[in-house]
């Protein structure tokens, strides 16, 4: 009897002593935050148990500048997907920040202290890491307000009276809606999106291509007065560097274009050109919303 008292009351003990057993996760920075004046930043941690994601954990974090006092800053993360969970904060300044998190899970808990690199921000957003600048955003405007200016002038020698009247309020209108920052980002990250796409499908745009593509929108411009005024007072040689880059991400874009015209000529042969290209930029789109999905971006 007595044995068995003994034998029990190890087993006993042996059952507590394993359901007391602190967890065991694993914590690790996998996106550090970004310092953007008055604006939050996004991190990304992964957490994992014995090499597995760690799933359904509730995580807390209290930030806090090693160096300095700030202050703290209480950031409750969000499971993104097996093992990932996010947060955001908006930090007070760059440098090394301690991050001390909590996790708990049906009554384990465990704490962690971690430090963070806070860069300052190289931009207003990124994609992919890559970083989309103020400058990109005033490049961009300054390429619409271009283009607005050679139509403004070309409606000015075709139109007269009420039809001009017309097309110059409609340049007008287009002229305030090229202050929207948001339009700007979205026609930046459209056209980068889609030669990230063209290099993962295995195109290159060769210096051939990119320069015969210039030399072209350079004839074009070299025929506008409004766009030879421009170009002169933004910097010629500033303007051309910057568009030898971005012609060549629309080379690459226009090869994912021509891809799909080609597959939608093999996929229906008797169709005439105008229903092609009209099915191949509706796919365009669709590819173009998978692709921007399939993208890391990060607004600030």
């Amino acid at each position: 009897m007595k044995k068995l008292f003994v034998s029990l009351f190890l087993i006993l003990v042996t059952f507590i002593a394993g359901c007391s057993q602190e967890p065991d996760w694993k914590l690790e920075i996998t996106k550090e935050p970004v310092f953007a004046n008055g604006k939050e930043s996004n991190f990304e941690i992964k957490v994992t148990e014995d090499g597995t994601a760690a799933k359904g954990l509730h995580i807390v974090a209290e930030l806090a500048m090693g160096s300095m006092d700030h202050g703290t800053i209480d950031v409750e993360l969000e499971e993104l997907s097996d093992g990932v969970y996010s947060g955001n904060a908006e930090f007070s300044m760059k440098g090394e920040w301690e991050a001390a998190f909590t996790l708990e899970k049906d009554g384990a808990k465990q704490e962690e202290v971690v430090n963070m690199n806070v860069k300052k921000a190289e931009g207003v957003a990124s994609l992919n890491g890559e970083w989309i600048t103020d400058e990109d955003l005033e490049f961009y405007q300054f390429i619409n307000k271009l283009h607005i200016e050679i139509n403004r002038e070309t409606d000015r020698e075709k139109y007269t009276g009420e039809k001009l009247d017309e097309a110059l309020a409609y340049w007008d209108n287009q002229e305030k809606l090229n202050q929207d920052k948001n339009q700007l980002l979205t026609q930046i990250i459209r056209l980068r999106a889609m030669a990230m796409l063209g290099l993962e499908k295995g195109h290159e745009a060769t210096d051939e291509e990119v320069n015969s593509a210039i030399e072209k929108v350079r004839a074009q411009y070299s025929s506008s007065d409004a766009a030879k005024t421009l170009i002169t007072q933004f910097g010629e040689e500033k303007f051309w560097s910057i568009q030898q880059q971005q012609y060549a991400r629309i080379v690459l874009t226009q090869k994912v274009q021509n891809d799909l015209i080609e597959k939608v000529k093999k996929e229906n042969p008797k169709a005439g050109e105008q229903e092609i290209l009209f099915t191949a930029e509706k796919e365009y789109e669709e590819l173009l919303v998978s692709q921007v999905n399939s993208l890391k971006i990060e607004i600030l």
